[in-house]
């Protein structure tokens, strides 16, 4: 079994001991995301995603900024993700190369978040994805690597070959989500991720099914491999996601039996 590379975001390390809790703000505009960071930073959260791609004030670079450093204030101690979702990943906007790459940039630069998530196969060159993940790299600022299925669940060996891609092309963490449409598909994600940490990965690894048929692998983690998972404390960004409060009393209650 390789060893994972634990990743520490201030105080709190991914890939070891129980699946860290990230709680997303999904706020359309600064008032709303003002209080959503609030309510988050005194919950059970051990860290919190801007879904930047839900806002709909500009988001050229000095209001970026602006609105990083109210979020970063509010959030404390917190470590923050910092992620811009596209449509074709269940986000709220589409953006082009140049403008995805900008809005990524900006926020590693500022040092104002702790983590960057990037879309692996975002646009159709790869060697694009990897230049984003060394200029966020450059700013000391660690990347989570994301693939989202929203329509299937792929079959075992290829959502293995994803995840090993997404570590090959310099992830630190690397996150799969996919949609099952029966029991079985949620069986084999969990699958899928045993045989990754058990075989390949070397860096922490971040699975969910998700919908109705999927909140069990958002629970089970610790057991198969996956180091964090996603909690609402509201509206929830992504289907199946689990209210925090909840999420985090099973959560240590497997983590004490385990």
């Amino acid at each position: 079994m390789p060893k994972i590379e634990t990743v520490k975001l201030k105080e709190v390390v991914l890939g070891e001991g129980r699946p860290k809790i990230c709680i997303p703000l999904t706020a359309k505009t600064k008032e709303e995301l003002i209080v959503q960071a609030r309510i988050a930073s005194n919950s059970c959260a051990d860290l919190i995603e801007w879904r930047a791609d839900l806002f709909l004030e500009n988001l050229d670079r000095d209001h970026l900024l602006f609105v990083l450093d109210i979020v970063k204030k509010s959030l404390g101690s917190i470590p923050l993700l910092f992620t811009c979702r596209t449509k074709k990943e269940g986000g709220g906007k589409n953006f082009s190369e140049t403008e995805y790459a900008n809005l990524n940039q900006f926020a590693a630069e500022s040092e104002l978040v702790d983590l960057v998530d990037i879309e692996a196969f975002f646009g159709q060159d790869q060697s694009f994805v990897k230049k984003m993940i060394e200029t966020i790299h450059s700013f000391s600022t660690p990347v989570i690597a994301s693939n989202h299925e929203f329509h299937k669940t792929p079959s075992s060996k290829e959502m293995v070959e994803r995840m090993c891609f997404m570590q090959e092309i310099g992830a630190d963490i690397v996150k799969l989500a996919v949609m099952p449409v029966c029991a079985k598909d949620v069986l084999s994600l969990l699958c899928a991720t045993e045989e990754m940490v058990r075989c390949f990965a070397v860096k922490p690894i971040v699975t969910m099914s998700m919908g109705k048929e999927g909140i069990i692998s958002r629970i089970c983690g610790e057991i198969f491999g996956s180091a964090l998972t996603f909690g609402a404390i509201g509206e929830c960004s992504a289907p199946g996601q689990l209210p925090a409060d909840k999420l985090k009393e099973i959560l240590m209650i497997l983590h004490e039996g385990n």
